[in-house]
């Protein structure tokens, strides 16, 4: 066997510049899905912090059921409230896999200046846990201040956050007060003035002029209620998220909750619809160098075999089988594949570290401000590759190495 290693190695020299082509090629295309493939991975890992944990959502979010579907035409009737909310507090705590809960209850109404009114969205949450489960983010954007001002605290009920687009409609600026106006659960209309502690972008250009955040007190005071639309869960290990909703479900279920529980990925469509988008770019672009390491190594192969069609002639002259023919042109092919991606693997650290050292930046969807570039690098994946290479390298030799091995010796000698 060391033998014919050797003797495929050797051939592969006969033509270093021919091979050396082949190399690059492979290389090339190896070093270009790996790089789409970390910076893939940097997407999809992005948009998962984001959601779970910059945006504050968490891994769950437990509804009362049929809050989803109906909660926007009779909000009152799907709230969680405080006996529930006591009761989904017990079955949270028993459970040590769970970081941390926290409620949340979205309101929507009237902001004023005094002069215009305009309607907004709101969101009213505890900080003090909104803030632990940012501060559990894996990415370099969960340590960057993605607002202007000052932070929301327990300790300043009435403090309230506003989209910088809100903000400017309505003039707003830092410390102003501000009236909030919205229809309580039983129907009046109920009024609270905050005070303007900091401004936002919104992550989706239309809702630029809506977004507010505000405190759970904030939020009740205002709906004058004590009941929430959600409780928010964050788990220490995302990977437990399937196993601990079908726990926590049957859990619920038992002490006579009717509550429906989602994980992030089922309530954050945006998350879906960029992977799905990116698996497509992903497989276009192993199909394009799928078919530029075949057509280079069939080319190669076949270059190979029409310069030593007597030296063809001979081995099979001199005893050697058929698929021995095959076997050596399969194994200078899985060489050159071998070979192709090693170069790819220093290609994609290559690339790797020059986005780690220059630290390029820029905004993505869902991010309003420069952020850090990343490729990650993805073992799993570059190991698939350069299989996948190889295997591939293998069977775009084999047509041409079976027919070169179909031919006749008394021929392959004469050929010229």
């Amino acid at each position: 066997m060391i033998t014919w290693f050797k003797l495929a190695t050797r051939n592969l020299f006969r033509n270093g510049r021919r091979s050396l082509f082949t190399v690059m090629a492979i290389g090339l295309g190896f070093a270009a899905v790996n790089a789409l493939g970390g910076f893939t991975a940097y997407i999809f890992t992005s948009l998962e912090d984001s959601y779970i944990h910059i945006q504050g959502n968490g891994h769950m979010s437990i509804f009362k059921k049929g809050f989803l579907e109906e909660g926007k035409l009779d909000p009152t009737r799907y709230l969680l409230n405080e006996e529930d909310v006591r009761v989904i507090d017990e079955v949270l705590q028993a459970h040590p896999e769970i970081r941390i809960s926290t409620p949340e209850l979205n309101i929507s109404g009237l902001v004023s200046n005094g002069e215009v009114s305009t309607i907004f969205l709101a969101s009213g949450r505890v900080s003090s846990k909104v803030d632990v489960i940012r501060s559990r983010s894996r990415t370099k954007v969960g340590n960057m201040r993605l607002f202007d001002g000052d932070p929301m605290t327990d300790d300043k009920p009435n403090g309230l956050g506003m989209s910088q687009g809100l903000a400017d409609q309505l003039r707003f600026k830092q410390g102003d007060t501000v009236v909030v106006m919205a229809p309580t659960v039983s129907g009046q209309i109920n009024a609270l003035d905050g005070q303007m502690l900091q401004t936002f972008s919104s992550p989706v250009e239309a809702l630029e002029d809506k977004l507010m955040l505000v405190s759970l007190e904030f939020a009740q005071n205002l709906y004058d209620t004590t009941s929430v639309d959600r409780i928010n869960v964050l788990l220490n290990d995302g990977l437990l998220t399937q196993p601990m909703r079908a726990t926590l479900q049957s859990e619920l279920a038992a002490h006579g909750l009717d509550v429906e529980i989602k994980t992030w990925n089922e309530l954050s469509t945006f998350y879906t619809k960029v992977k799905n988008m990116f698996d497509v770019i992903f497989l276009f672009a192993f199909l394009i160098v799928f078919t530029i390491v075949v057509m280079s190594v069939v080319n190669t192969v076949g270059m190979a075999i029409m310069e030593r069609t007597r030296e063809i002639g001979t081995l099979r002259a001199l005893g050697v089988k058929r698929r021995g023919i095959v076997g050596l042109f399969a194994l200078e092919s899985m060489l050159l594949g071998l070979i192709g991606s090693l170069v790819g693997v220093l290609l994609t650290l290559a690339v790797w570290s020059s986005i780690a050292t220059f630290e390029p930046t820029w905004i993505p969807p869902q991010i309003t401000r420069r952020i850090p570039l990343e490729v990650y690098l993805v073992p799993k994946e570059m190991l698939w590759s350069l299989l996948a290479l190889m295997v591939l390298s293998l069977l775009a030799a084999s047509l041409p190495a079976r027919k070169a091995a179909r031919m006749e010796i008394v021929g392959a000698l004469g050929h010229v």
